[in-house]
């Protein structure tokens, strides 16, 4: 999709990004760190990545949005701009979780390591000896047979994922709403298959109640 033009954004945590994509150009990208307001910033923040792109919703091949997981609002946002957009837009929604965010284009053995709340942490493994599914942990008890040689941890949670199994730390290679556009331009699309929020633990709060965005002509 080397033409393609492909937004990625993100509200599952501490942040409203979103980044533009032509191939492996980055057009024009936005990250505003903030704990709650996403629902009012995300639109008008990817209006203003368009037209400094010089780019309208029309010129869109496909969405790429963060699905968590995360805080439990950011991503009912970030799910329902994606799906209002790519209805209206007629173009696909992909869904991209957190931990493959972090990981992307990464080398080697690698634990995605993202914080969550009350001393926990989100984790998953890539191309680890053993396998570490998508899951919730305590910090402090991080199973110790995750250790192994040349491993990293990346994310906001890999300073103490690190120190508990040994491992380096390193910083991720895109910020996430970057990834998640790449990886949105390079996955297979599957008829019918809307983003999803990705939830690994029950919501501390009810979810907005906010309609999805309408584009109009």
């Amino acid at each position: 999709m080397r033409d393609a033009l492909i937004l990625g954004f993100d509200t599952s945590a501490a942040h409203c990004a979103a980044a533009l994509l032509c191939g492996d150009q980055c057009l024009a990208a936005r990250q505003e760190d903030m704990t709650r307001g996403q629902a009012e910033r995300l639109m008008p923040l990817l209006e203003e990545v368009l037209t400094e792109a010089g780019v309208n919703w029309r010129d869109l091949t496909r969405i790429g949005v963060g699905i968590g997981p995360g805080n439990f609002t950011g991503v009912r946002i970030g799910v329902s701009a994606a799906r209002g957009l790519a209805l209206s837009l007629k173009i696909p929604a992909i869904g991209v979780s957190s931990l493959e965010a972090v990981a992307h284009a990464s080398q080697g053995p690698v634990l995605a390591a993202i914080a969550a709340p009350r001393s926990r942490g989100y984790f998953e493994g890539y191309r680890m000896a053993r396998p570490v599914e998508l899951q919730i942990c305590e910090l402090a008890n991080l199973p110790t047979d995750w250790a192994e040689p040349g491993l990293t941890c990346i994310g906001s949670a890999a300073e103490d994922a690190a120190a508990t199994l040994g491992a380096t730390v390193r910083p991720a290679a895109f910020a996430p709403a970057s990834a998640i556009a790449r990886i949105a331009a390079q996955r297979d699309l599957v008829p019918g298959l809307r983003p999803a929020p990705l939830y690994l633990q029950p919501a501390d709060a009810a979810p907005p109640s906010d309609p999805p965005p309408v584009i109009l002509d």
